[in-house]
């Protein structure tokens, strides 16, 4: 069992079966994400890279105490841009970068990608983590990179200021999964998101489903394992 739970923008919660237990790791509680701070019996946080709109400091440390068995995974740029911000062991933090695989309470997590999409040269470039869980969730961050045929349900950013709808598109057609979670939609108007979504499901690959959930309502999305 796979279930998603869509907090807004690029906050997911995924819970997996493994056993007879529930692992539950949430993804980028940023600032435009509403709802994941009442959650409880988190395995882990995930951050894919340092912007506001993925990792919003002041929540993510009272959900971490709300939460002493999670366990903060990011990467080294993250760390330092949350610093001082709230007390946290280290023995609770893992540091990865692109390449890495570790496992979480049973769970494996490969890190992939490496860099923020480009906004402007002007910028300077923000390093980005992508996760695959379980061999079976893509969450790229803000990053459309994901590899071919690697996931079974891809989360798909479909607005931002450094990219374009086609770019999600192409992405979505790389990768190729049975389903993709449209995210990373706060900074569109409701018209637009509705857009989007439409031309993701016209434009989707053969045996591609496209599952716009409700936000903060749980959704099953098929087997894990």
């Amino acid at each position: 069992m796979m279930k998603l739970t869509h907090y807004g923008h690029a906050c997911v919660l995924v819970e997996l079966s493994v056993g007879d237990d529930i692992i539950r790791f949430l993804f980028d509680p940023g600032d435009y994400s509403r709802g994941f701070e009442h959650e409880a019996d988190i395995d882990a946080v995930l951050i894919t890279h340092a912007h506001a709109d993925h990792v919003d400091g002041e929540r993510l440390g009272k959900l971490l105490a709300d939460n002493p068995g999670a366990e903060l995974v990011l990467n080294a740029h993250t760390q330092a841009a949350l610093a001082g911000l709230w007390g946290i062991a280290p023995s609770r933090t893992r540091i990865v970068s692109p390449g890495s695989t570790f496992t979480l309470r049973g769970v494996t997590v490969e890190v992939v990608g490496g860099d923020h999409a480009c906004i402007h040269a002007a910028l300077p470039t923000v390093p980005n983590n992508g996760y695959i869980i379980d061999g079976s969730l893509l969450h790229p961050g803000d990053a459309l990179d994901g590899p071919a045929g690697s996931v079974d349900v891809l989360l798909l950013p479909i607005g931002g200021p450094w990219m374009k709808i086609g770019e999600a598109i192409d992405c979505l057609r790389t990768v190729a999964p049975r389903l993709a979670v449209p995210i990373h939609q706060a900074g569109l108007a409701p018209v637009h998101q509705k857009m989007h979504c439409g031309l993701l499901r016209d434009l989707a690959p053969d045996g591609t489903g496209i599952a716009v959930l409700d936000h903060g309502v749980p959704q099953d999305v098929g087997a894990s394992r």
